[in-house]
């Protein structure tokens, strides 16, 4: 059997007690079996789950799913504009006895805007670390983070978004400033450094983190680094290694 919350009644148009065909949705979804196995299969990738660990599946992943019987299923979703999911791809995580309860407890209601932030940050195990990313909330400044969000990378300058939104620059800079207290420059670093923590957590070399993640520098990411957590990259891996026994187990 399966259960989710409310805002995933998307996946009510293909699920049955055997499973669900391919499929996608707009928000990120964690997958759990409190009870029995499942499989689900996403590009490229089969997933065993148990009642030790689950999926997390980005936003706009193709995927299917098989439940075995008895199998008692909850999926989890969450608005991709509003939470930025450490991990582009799926990846299987290792569930504790707290996030355990916390999964089962969230079944019986839908929780406010903050016990949602609160529970994310728990079922991801992303960094507490991480830099708070304000959401813009005006049409234009929106369309831009979610792109950024997606693909931090993106080299292109507050100049250049504006001439691809029909908008001016100074108007989507004002917006990014006033709706997020943040420039846009610093809006986009942060955005980077959050998704170089996950990263290094997988065990890539700095030089490869700093491209992946848009620094046109390995010294540059590595001074903004040092900039806003007092450290450099390669010491926080050290400092995080000191811990991996309480992290989840990401998979290739």
């Amino acid at each position: 059997m399966a259960q989710g919350r409310t805002s995933a009644a998307t996946d009510e148009d293909f699920i049955t007690a055997g499973g669900h065909p391919t499929h996608t949705h707009d928000f990120h979804q964690l997958l759990y079996t409190a009870l029995g196995r499942i499989s689900v299969f996403t590009p490229g990738a089969g997933h065993e789950l148990t009642p030790s660990v689950a999926l997390w599946i980005p936003a706009g992943t193709p995927h299917s799913a098989r439940f075995h019987p008895d199998s008692l299923v909850v999926a989890e979703p969450f608005d991709a504009d509003v939470h930025e999911l450490p991990y582009a791809r799926p990846t299987v995580v290792r569930i504790d006895e707290g996030q355990r309860r916390l999964l089962l407890a969230r079944t019986r209601g839908t929780g406010t805007g903050a016990d949602e932030a609160a529970a994310f940050l728990t079922l991801t195990g992303f960094p507490s670390a991480a830099l708070p990313v304000p959401r813009p909330t005006s049409e234009s400044a929106r369309s831009v983070a979610r792109a950024l969000l997606r693909r931090p990378e993106d080299q292109r300058t507050a100049t250049q978004w504006a001439e691809s939104l029909h908008t001016s620059s100074t108007s989507l800079r004002r917006a990014f400033r006033n709706e997020t207290g943040l420039a846009f420059s610093e809006w986009r670093t942060r955005v980077r450094l959050n998704r170089s923590l996950d990263l290094l957590d997988r065990g890539h070399l700095v030089s490869a983190v700093a491209a992946r993640v848009g620094f046109t520098s390995t010294n540059g990411y590595i001074l903004a680094f040092r900039k806003h957590f007092d450290c450099t990259p390669g010491a926080w891996v050290k400092g995080r290694g000191e811990h991996t026994d309480s992290r989840p187990e990401h998979a290739a």
